[in-house]
């Protein structure tokens, strides 16, 4: 492929052990106009992530030299890239694990590549959107709490809170419905790119991380409130 021909290109990244796998990608990618590179390990990927610097990455777990969440890691000390995870493991588990270390989706093999395509189109417009919003960073303040969009930083009684990606997320999408209630699909929706009824759990999972860390007291919290059969809301 001509590189200096598809710079206006949408640059994509698969990372798999699978030829098969690797090529379908790309012929069904390029054929939508993206731009493709792959490899086949994960520090390959991670290099070529370096270098070609993509607008997205697909991204196997099970690779035969790290493991997928361990180059998601890596990846996220350094990027922001979309990042959709491609497994055939479907345990609520490995969900959960790879979703809270940043990565934007989940699609478990075998896969349809319409939907495939999809998502990323999807994650992409996320992307686009939230870069555009960057410039409107600003201090959300509620009880103890700090919130700093821009920098991504939390702090509580003037101490910082380390906060996962999701974590992050999904308390900064409490926070942007000035007191509203978001049901659970919504969040998952909007935090995890999934709609699936079996991961609402996560959600749960996650506000109880939120409320531990920031509510005075987890078991009473005065600010991450659930709001019974409809979901949850921020009180500021």
């Amino acid at each position: 492929m001509n590189e200096s021909a598809t710079k206006l290109s949408t640059v994509a990244l698969v990372i798999d052990d699978e030829p098969q796998i690797r090529r379908l990608l790309r012929v069904t990618l390029e054929a939508n106009g993206y731009q493709v590179f792959d490899a086949a390990t994960g520090a390959d990927g991670i290099v070529q992530a370096a270098q070609r610097r993509p607008e997205v990455v697909l991204l196997d777990l099970g690779l035969p030299d790290l493991d997928g969440v361990t180059v998601l890691k890596r990846l996220r000390e350094w990027s922001k890239v979309p990042v959709i995870i491609l497994s055939v493991r479907d345990r609520e588990s490995d969900k959960i694990a790879a979703l809270d270390a940043g990565a934007n989706d989940y699609v478990t093999k075998p896969f349809s590549l319409s939907e495939l395509l999809a998502r990323v189109q999807a994650i992409l417009r996320r992307a686009k959107a939230a870069e555009k919003n960057e410039d409107g960073a600003a201090i959300e303040e509620f009880g103890e709490v700090s919130i700093n969009t821009l920098a991504r930083s939390v702090k509580k009684g003037g101490g910082e809170v380390a906060l996962t990606p999701k974590e992050f997320d999904l308390l900064l999408a409490l926070v942007r419905r000035r007191g509203a209630v978001a049901s659970r699909l919504e969040l998952l929706k909007e935090v995890w790119g999934h709609q699936a009824e079996v991961m609402t759990r996560t959600v749960d999972i996650h506000i109880a991380e939120l409320r531990r860390k920031l509510e005075q007291d987890p078991s009473t919290p005065k600010h991450i409130l659930t709001v019974w059969k409809a979901g949850y809301r921020l009180q500021a």
